[in-house]
């Protein structure tokens, strides 16, 4: 008897980040990215995100949504909270958009889980994306794989991984508020 895998939506802010996770992940799931990132800024940045995402997607045999450059929504959302320090409410915010949204795609297309790549960066905090993540699996009933992919050398390993294959890394979470240090 042949045991097919359970689907899973992954939520992937760079390709950096879903070049590591996706193909861990690939051996346990049926997984399809999902590139949903208003945050980005400024739409350059954005574009050159998607791009090399696409081209991840391409070499690691993955399906990859994309959705829409909702950026006057995110800004609208965010915008109270502006001069918050880095890792911030402004930030747990920010990750609350794209996992809502990610969580409610998984569920419209018939997904058995949800999940996303951002706990990979040593920048984010794993503990606060899996209780986001955990809100959001109740609100549209489907499961979230809730994790810490920077651990067991997760990082290192995705830094590997995008020097063999060529891969942009940005120097930057990607919003405009997180552009304001590097300035100086």
């Amino acid at each position: 008897m042949v045991m097919t895998k359970r689907k899973m939506l992954v939520h992937i802010c760079c390709a950096p980040d879903a070049l590591y996770v996706m193909n861990l992940l690939k051996q346990d799931y049926d997984v399809s990215g999902y590139f949903y990132n208003p945050n980005i800024h400024p739409e350059e940045e954005y574009v050159l995100r998607l791009e090399e995402t696409r081209r991840v997607a391409e070499v690691s045999g993955f399906a990859l949504i994309e959705a829409e450059y909702d950026k006057s929504n995110w800004l609208l959302l965010t915008q109270k909270f502006k001069e918050e320090p880095e890792r911030g409410r402004r930030c747990n915010i920010c990750y609350a958009i794209r996992l809502a949204k990610t969580a409610r795609k998984a569920s419209e297309l018939g997904f058995d889980a949800f999940t996303t790549v951002m706990s990979l960066s040593p920048l984010k905090k794993a503990n606060v994306l899996n209780k986001i993540g955990r809100m959001f699996a109740r609100r549209y009933k489907i499961d979230f794989l809730e994790a810490d992919f920077k651990k067991k050398d997760g990082f290192k390993k995705s830094v590997e991984l995008s020097k063999q294959h060529g891969l942009y890394r940005q120097n930057y979470c990607g919003c405009v508020y997180s552009m304001r240090p590097m300035k100086n």
